[in-house]
């Protein structure tokens, strides 16, 4: 399930479990009782098997024989998409902030208590969108910070990301900009859309530098119409609800040094068409993101693997249509989240936030290995830290994950590292020259 505290709920994680390899003792092994049990309304559990040796996920199989993978990449956040896209956007969690008029905190409804509702019944009291994770005394709370006190890292309340009297987003709640740049005022005001955030993102690090970046969302012209009172009815099929133009993937939404300001909004949040025609012309700035729609992503129930591939395939052709591109773009291919699927890699818990399961990573690059299997321990937060290092930025904040050092390991163990909590930067997935040079500051 892709809310926090029920993902928490099914890593089952007890210090009692902990062997080396698995130093939180977390076995993940409530994801049915979690799902169906408890009855919380999560539909279908999901049950798949994709055998890449029988023919299955053709493309990402050619790409991880022809270039490298990584085995031991995780979601960064116990639950599902916002907290992701906001990690690898920011490499931190979001936190509610007064602003203006608006409310100075969440209303009560939308503040998580998973407490169950009876002796008989296990259902959450309330399962919403916030929590003040920095107070023990909030439902929940209380139990996994006894755990994180267990561990031999021992990553407590007082040394995490969860600020005192802090509420911070923990399920899919949408920003507080609508795709045009207005504030969702009603949103705002019943706690289901963000304040604007004043959370510093990496692209605020890339202006700084005079660096160029944009993101690319599928369906973002569309969505902007449909917010700015368009009837046209492709614009209200893609724009409605967020449901084809993903709102909530796009960490710079939340922003309001970004979104919140007309010119950064136009130089920086674009739709994937724009993408697809400035790669045509043979030019992209030196960062992109590039996030499907709905029908393009490989989501189940809304889209296909095959789809996914297609769509990466593309992007693909086109860098191989202008080699002056290929040849200095690193193209690193993820999801958001582990979409349910069991897993049987341990995770590092870094913070109360996570991480969560393993997810895919294949990065395509003159400089990667073909056929390499990469096991240093990243997640999204790692991708910020390779932008930070590929252009020589600092940190975000004092607080975000990217001043994590990089993983120290046993050689018995390539997999978790000796000085957790520890995530890389994603330089070992490349093989650069002699001299350490990784190109200069146009490289992509």
């Amino acid at each position: 399930m892709h809310r926090f505290f029920h993902m928490w709920e099914q890593a089952d994680c007890n210090v009692s479990n902990a062997t080396k390899a698995n130093p939180s003792g977390c076995k993940n092994d409530l994801l049915p009782f979690i799902g169906i049990a408890r009855g919380d309304d999560s539909g279908s559990n999901s049950m798949g098997f994709y055998n890449v040796q029988r023919g299955d996920a053709p493309l990402f199989k050619r790409l991880a024989d022809e270039y490298t993978m990584s085995d031991n990449y995780h979601q960064p956040v116990m639950g599902g998409t916002a907290v992701q896209h906001t990690m690898i956007g920011t490499a931190d969690a979001l936190p509610w902030e007064k602003v203006g008029n608006f409310p100075a905190q969440p209303p009560a409804g939308q503040v998580a208590n998973p407490d169950p509702k009876s002796a008989t019944d296990v259902s959450f009291i309330r399962d919403a969108r916030w929590t003040m994770c920095g107070d023990t005394t909030q439902p929940g709370i209380k139990a996994i910070n006894d755990f994180l006190k267990t561990l031999p890292t021992r990553p407590d309340l007082s040394k995490t990301n969860c600020a005192p009297n802090t509420f911070y987003m923990i399920n899919n709640t949408r920003p507080g900009f609508l795709s045009n740049g207005q504030l969702n005022v009603a949103g705002i005001n019943a706690g289901t859309a963000v304040p604007p955030s004043s959370l510093r993102t990496i692209g605020d690090a890339l202006n700084e530098k005079n660096i160029s970046w944009a993101y690319y969302g599928g369906g973002f012209n569309a969505a902007a119409r449909f917010d700015s009172g368009s009837t046209d009815p492709v614009d209200v099929l893609i724009g409605t609800g967020g449901d084809w133009y993903c709102d909530i993937c796009n960490p710079f939404q939340y922003a309001a040094s970004i979104m919140g300001n007309p010119a950064q909004r136009k130089a920086h949040i674009k739709d994937a068409t724009d993408f697809f025609d400035e790669i045509e012309q043979g030019r992209l700035p030196a960062v992109s993101y590039l996030k499907p729609d709905s029908f393009d992503d490989g989501h189940p129930a809304s889209s296909k693997l095959s789809i996914f591939e297609a769509l990466t395939e593309r992007v693909l052709d086109e860098l191989k249509a202008h080699p002056e591109l290929a040849e200095s773009t690193a193209f690193i291919i993820t999801t958001d989240e582990g979409g349910g699927y069991w897993d049987s890699g341990a995770a590092q818990i870094l913070d109360i936030f996570g991480d969560g399961p393993r997810i895919p990573l294949i990065i395509v690059s003159p400089f990667t290995k073909g056929g390499h299997v990469n096991h240093t321990y990243n997640d999204h937060a790692s991708i910020v830290k390779f932008i930070e290092r590929n252009w020589g930025l600092k940190p975000l904040t004092g607080r975000s994950r990217d001043n994590l050092p990089n993983p120290v390991v046993d050689k018995t163990n390539p997999y978790m590292p000796t000085n957790s909590p520890a995530v890389g930067d994603l330089f070992d997935l490349f093989q650069f020259d002699k001299d350490g040079d990784h190109g200069q500051d146009n490289d992509r």
